[in-house]
């Protein structure tokens, strides 16, 4: 099944405010996403829940790139009718 042209806005609209709030002085997702790339030294449980609910939105994102693509592949391929 296809996404409609609206569940990607919607998305994009998640992913621009929810999941890169709040933008100064860095979006808190790229500073949380460093610290696990660092060692994730002294990051505590809400820490996990905050990059979850800042990634969220683009896992959605992810997941309906991934949908159309899967439904892309396994369309059956039309033959070409003027090769008769």
């Amino acid at each position: 099944m296809r996404p409609k042209k609206s569940e990607y806005l919607v998305a994009v609209a998640l992913c621009l405010t929810l999941g890169l709030a709040p933008f100064v002085p860095e979006p808190h997702l790229f500073g949380k996403i460093r610290w696990v790339a660092g060692g994730a030294v002294g990051m505590e449980a809400a820490d996990w829940f905050d990059l979850l609910m800042h990634g969220a939105p683009f896992l959605y994102l992810f997941f309906l790139a991934g949908r159309e693509a899967n439904a892309a592949l396994r369309r059956p391929k039309r033959k070409n009718e003027s090769a008769k």
